[in-house]
């Protein structure tokens, strides 16, 4: 099991540079867990990516519906108060957006406070530094 971030799952959907090495990633391991919010940042993200002439109106439709299929199997972190109190946390220490902090705040949580437990997989730089920080393995930046 991975904790995986929008920035990652993202190119499951949609092709990108990074799509077959986060397609390698999933083969190895296609248990996700990832935040209640992780669906509504991928369609933000496909959505900016249509506004932006990089994918047309139909590449977005198939994009969430593989967005949903992947999502009918994979774990979420619900939006709790302690979740909300990791993240304001992780704001605190680490110079992270809101959301980030929230995602980064998932995994804490997903690996029941014990990072070492626990891979990440994103492609932000920001977060991936924060994850590193907070004591989790991270892939996809930077990693091979």
């Amino acid at each position: 099991m991975k904790y995986w971030d929008s920035s990652a799952l993202v190119p499951l959907c949609v092709e990108e540079s990074s799509t077959p090495r986060m397609h390698e990633i999933y083969r190895t391991d296609p248990t996700v867990v990832t935040w209640w919010g992780s669906e509504i940042e991928c369609v933000s993200a496909f959505a900016r990516l249509e506004r932006e002439n990089a994918v047309t109106a139909e590449m977005v439709s198939a994009a969430i519906a593989r967005l949903k299929s992947l999502g009918a199997a994979w774990h979420e972190v619900q939006p709790t108060p302690l979740l909300r109190d990791t993240a304001m946390r992780l704001l605190r220490v680490h110079p992270l957006r809101g959301a980030d902090a929230v995602q980064l705040a998932s995994a804490v949580i997903a690996a029941d406070r014990e990072p070492a437990t626990l891979e990440v997989v994103s492609l932000d730089a920001r977060l991936a530094a924060a994850a590193r920080r907070e004591g989790f393995r991270v892939v996809g930046v930077g990693s091979a």
